[in-house]
């Protein structure tokens, strides 16, 4: 206590202490007093920052009452209570221009980024490819195939969304499948519509995968599906178009709780996901303001939903007659439900006033009950629990002259759907212009009550005046009051009212399909990419009429005794589980790097202690053999290094013998190309496959897979990576073969194969390999995945015809393009390698087998073709994007048209073609050899044309060493006859130069001078010795 009335002495200058020092001096008492206060906010713990704003805020509304509200004009005029509402009405103009009366016109959320990213994507879409003048092409031969991905199948008002727009989306040529993470009794809507439901899990668990790619867009309902993303947040799924749907607001008030707690990494987290999505849809414009801290310039708006329709029907099964008793009114009161905007602006007071002083005289036609209090009861219904928005609102009942608690304020938050349930009419006091119909009129509407609003343009969209609702004007509010009039009818609400409020719910229960509908479908447009194969939709003006008119109640009709769910505690109580989730992981996570700290220190100190001994040894060893020996030889430190290297990584190479010693005994190895952790589930574990991943990132753990990039640097780019695709692994791999296939043949299997369940089975493969060992067909291309009947080829056409509708109409003259430069043709070459239409068919998917002799014969092939088209379409694709075989940008460019090349190989290099089953391991050659003849280009496509090709490129890169971009020498080996005839001569020139010093050595040991022998010790002969000894 002493300490505080002494004080602590602060530090300050001169001037102010002096200064300090002359006004303690003229005013004694002051310290004392200063002191006492002080102590007194000390210790009463008062928040005197709050009270001191609470009554600034005050006093400014006191002035503002008394300088703008009509009761201080009639204060001093003194005129009638009807003069009194011809002053205070008048134009509001006045005060909007004072600065005073403000609407919030300027509460507005526009979508910028996003719309210049559709417009620029439009612009772009129309332009031919500029450097080719080539025209690109649509075939459309397949529907655009869309997926909807949900938390669970529950019933509840987003379910029904959805329906109803993947119902339209159906009529105008999408093909939508569902997902789930949960099934749920929605699912038998999904199925009477026609559109299949499949269960699935979240991507961290891997035993089950989706092959999301055939897909051109996936629409993710609510921010409870927040597992499927894992799936979309890995490779090679990452570029495919998505559009989030957030239909609920606790992820937003999460969100403020993550940042005020600290929890930054759940806050980023979340992030992650809204970066992630192509678009977020919002159904009001409420909520994107609400989400602006997840806001990355992807938000848009689709007006429209039957969540508050939903609300109410949930509300009004679980409401009793009761209500008005809890709330503290009697059944034969009238009560009135001022609601207003969801923002809050500076003008939100003064229109509450207006309202409240428009009801003003309305008051005086209703009856007393018996303590002579009014029978009409007035609520204003806005802001949230925590605010102090009530006490505006009972000061301004007062000024107006209500009897005190005449006027009451709920909050939105808490007490919306019981006040909405009990009012006999509701009025819209807000003259906001919004940009979509306000909520809390759709669901006053749906309750069946009678409205009044102004006339705002939003809502004489759907609002007829007298018809159902009542409007009036919003720059002259005196006509509020004569509309209230017509609304009651001595003391009750009018069968006028009575019957527009009957019209208004069913405009409500259905209000803004016709928006959302066309909006989904108008987002697709330009969201979507779809290939030249895909079909584009119809236009959105050809949705039927009928399916815009009304929500699809009627397939809900039969889940009426379904439980509803409250989507709200729902996603609170998802939330709240979700948080629980991540403080675990994050936990155990902390456990483990501490756990692995310790146990690093620990073999830290190990290893010095090692190095110590092995060093004090060397140390010893060395002094022994010194002298000894002038041979070099390595230090033990680093013997010590690889041994523990090696002990440290022993599981991981036995695991690695054990697979190659399986492949040792095979004739074959199948390889898989992979990019990225979407792929692992698709992969074979069995020792007939083996993964090759053409990324340093995603590999999989503990597995023996081929490294492309570190095989062949080239895939290190990620530019040539994307646009190669798969066709990458078998540069990858022919790249020094010997060093990692050892197998006289070699196959490749695409993942995507496997997703469409194209994979060989234990049978097709057992069937391969018998062939390939007997030899049957000899020199043969193997494959199991058929051209014809590719989903992509549903009209099943023919090899150039498939190859032309996948490549935007330019894939016959890319492919002659390349051979010209190729083969290096000057004039036109105007025919192509003929593709027979014979009954055969063909591969694709990168799926086949070959003797690895052939490989390499196809590889040397294809580094001089994919060469070729490098040249000729690299300058335009890699500085625009743009190629002629897509109609948009594309970063796989040429991938599509790489990935039937060896069909044109296999066919004119006369290799045998047979399709093997892959259920039944049944084999059947196609395009047999004496239906050929006259058709194969065999001079092109002979060993001996490619050889000397092959030869002449690599002569080129050994001596004359371009400077200029050219992709051969970094797709494999450059070899030809100089570079062994060079190294032939090197090997010989190394074995002169050893046998020169081996020759040069013995003749130094035989001129070496050697001392001749001085004598030699003759042992005598045993008798001599017994005789000498007698």
């Amino acid at each position: 206590m002493g300490s505080l009335e002494t004080g602590i002495p602060l530090k300050r200058d001169n001037l102010s202490r002096s200064n300090s020092a002359g006004r303690t001096e003229r005013h004694p008492f002051l310290q004392r007093t200063r002191s006492r206060f002080s102590r007194f906010l000390l210790f009463k713990k008062l928040d005197y920052l709050l009270w001191i704003c609470t009554m600034v805020v005050f006093l400014f509304f006191v002035v503002l009452f008394q300088m703008f509200l009509p009761g201080s004009m009639v204060e001093k005029s003194g005129a009638s209570f009807e003069n009194e509402m011809e002053v205070s009405y008048g134009d509001l103009n006045i005060l909007k221009e004072m600065g005073v009366f403000e609407f919030g016109e300027d509460v507005r959320f526009e979508p910028t980024k996003l719309l210049e990213k559709f417009q620029k994507e439009a612009r772009a879409a129309n332009l031919h490819s500029s450097a080719f003048n080539r025209t690109l092409l649509r075939f459309g031969y397949r529907k655009p195939r869309l997926a909807l991905a949900f938390a669970d199948l529950s019933v509840d008002s987003q379910q029904l969304l959805m329906v109803t727009v993947a119902v339209a989306l159906q009529e105008i040529g999408y093909e939508v499948q569902v997902f789930s993470l949960e099934n749920g009794p929605v699912r038998e809507i999904w199925r009477k519509i026609g559109i299949p439901v499949t269960i699935i899990q979240t991507c961290d668990k891997t035993e089950i995968g989706v092959d999301w790619l055939i897909y051109d867009g996936v629409i993710v309902s609510s921010f409870q599906s927040k597992g499927v993303f894992s799936c979309f947040e890995q490779e090679p799924f990452k570029s495919l178009p998505l559009i989030w749907t957030i239909h609920e607001r606790s992820l937003a008030i999460h969100s403020r709780k993550y940042v005020s707690s600290g929890q930054i990494d759940i806050l980023n987290d979340w992030k992650r996901v809204f970066n992630r999505s192509t678009v977020v849809v919002f159904p009001n414009y409420v909520l994107p303001m609400i989400y602006s801290t997840f806001d990355v310039g992807n938000f848009f708006v689709i007006p429209g939903s039957p969540a508050e329709a939903w609300e109410v029907d949930t509300a009004m099964a679980l409401q009793n007659d009761n209500i008005r008793v809890k709330m503290g009114y009697d059944p034969e009161d009238t009560v009135v439900a001022i609601v207003g905007s969801e923002f809050l602006y500076r003008g939100l007071w003064l229109e509450h006033a207006i309202v409240l002083q428009a009801l003003s005289p309305v008051v005086l036609n209703f009856p007393l009950d018996n303590s002579s209090n009014s029978k009409l009861k007035i609520i204003v219904l806005s802001g949230n629990s925590t605010s102090d928005y009530g006490v505006v609102i009972e000061a301004i009942a007062l000024k107006l002259k209500y009897p005190s608690g005449f006027v009451k304020h709920k909050a939105l938050d808490v007490d919306a759907d019981d006040i909405l349930g009990m009012a006999d009419l509701v009025i819209y006091g807000s003259f906001l212009e919004e940009q979509s119909f306000p909520n809390i009129l759709i669901k006053a509407m749906c309750y069946g009550k009678p409205i009044i609003a102004p006339d705002l343009s939003m809502i004489k969209k759907y609002v007829d005046d007298r018809v159902n609702g009542f409007l009036f004007p919003k720059e002259n509010s005196r006509a509020l009051t004569k509309v209230i009039k017509q609304v009651f009818l001595k003391g009750k609400v009018s069968p006028l009212a009575r019957n527009g409020a009957s019209l208004g719910r069913s405009t409500a229960r259905n209000l803004m399909v016709s928006e959302a509908v066309e909006g989904y479908a108008s987002l697709l447009v330009n969201v979507l990419k779809l290939p030249s194969e895909v079909a584009s939709p119809k236009d959105v003006a050809e949705i039927p009429p009928k399916l815009k008119e009304k929500w699809q109640w009627n397939l809900f009709e039969e889940l009426s005794n379904s439980t509803y769910v409250d989507i709200t505690l729902r996603s609170y109580t998802f939330l709240d589980k979700f948080e629980q989730q991540w403080n675990h992981t994050q936990r155990e996570r902390s456990s483990a790097i501490n756990a692995a700290n310790e146990l690093f220190l620990y073999s830290i100190w190990e290893d010095e202690k090692s190095i110590e001994m092995v060093n004090a040894r060397k140390r010893r060893e060395e002094e022994e053999l010194k002298d000894r020996t002038d041979q070099a030889h390595g230090t033990w430190e680093d013997v010590y290094r690889s041994a523990k290297r090696a002990d440290r990584f022993k599981h991981d190479l036995h695991e690695r013998d054990e697979g190659e010693l399986e492949r040792t005994g095979q004739p074959l190895c199948i390889y898989e190309p992979y990019s990225g952790e979407g792929t692992w589930p698709f992969l074979h574990g069995s020792s007939l496959y083996r993964g090759i991943g053409l990324s340093n990132k995603g590999r999989r753990p503990g597995a023996e897979d081929v490294d492309a990039p570190s095989r062949l640097p080239l895939l290190s780019n990620t530019y040539y990576r994307d646009i190669l695709g798969e066709f990458g692994a078998y540069f990858a791999i022919a790249n020094r073969i010997d060093r990692v296939h050892k197998n006289a043949w070699i196959g490749f299997h695409s993942w995507r194969a496997t997703a469409r369940k194209e994979t060989l089975s234990r049978m097709a493969e057992n069937a391969l390999v018998d062939s390939i060992q007997a030899r049957r067909h000899g020199d043969a291309l193997y494959f199991w995945v058929r051209l014809d009947l590719d989903p992509r080829n549903p009209l099943r056409l023919d090899f150039w015809s498939f190859c032309d509708a996948i490549n935007a109409g330019n894939c016959k003259f890319a492919f002659s393009e390349a051979l010209k430069r190729m083969y290096g043709i000057k004039h036109n070459l105007d025919s192509l390698p003929s593709m027979p239409i014979d009954g055969g068919t063909w591969s694709v998917m990168h799926s086949w087998v070959l003797p690895t002799r052939s490989f390499l014969e196809f590889v040397m092939f294809s580094r001089m073709f994919v060469d070729a088209l490098d040249a000729h379409m690299y300058d335009e694709h890699h500085s625009s994007g743009r190629c002629y075989l897509s109609l948009f940008k594309d970063k796989h460019c040429y991938s599509r048209l790489l990935e039937l090349l060896i069909n044109v190989w296999a066919y004119h290099s006369a290799r045998r073609l047979v399709y093997v089953n892959p259920e039944t391991g049944e084999m059947q050659e196609h395009h047999r050899f004496d239906s050929r003849k006259g058709k194969m280009w065999i001079r092109w496509f002979s060993y001996a044309t490619l050889k000397s090709m092959d030869e002449d490129l690599a002569e080129e890169v050994d001596t004359l060493h371009p400077t200029r971009r050219w992709l051969w020498p970094s797709t494999g080996e450059v070899f030809w006859h100089g570079v062994y005839e060079r190294e032939r001569t090197l090997r010989h020139r190394q074995k002169e130069t050893r046998k020169q010093r081996s020759k040069e050595k013995i003749d130094r040991i035989r001129r070496r001078t050697h001392q001749k022998v001085i004598g030699k010790y003759v042992r005598p002969p045993p008798e001599s010795n017994s005789s000498m000894v007698g």
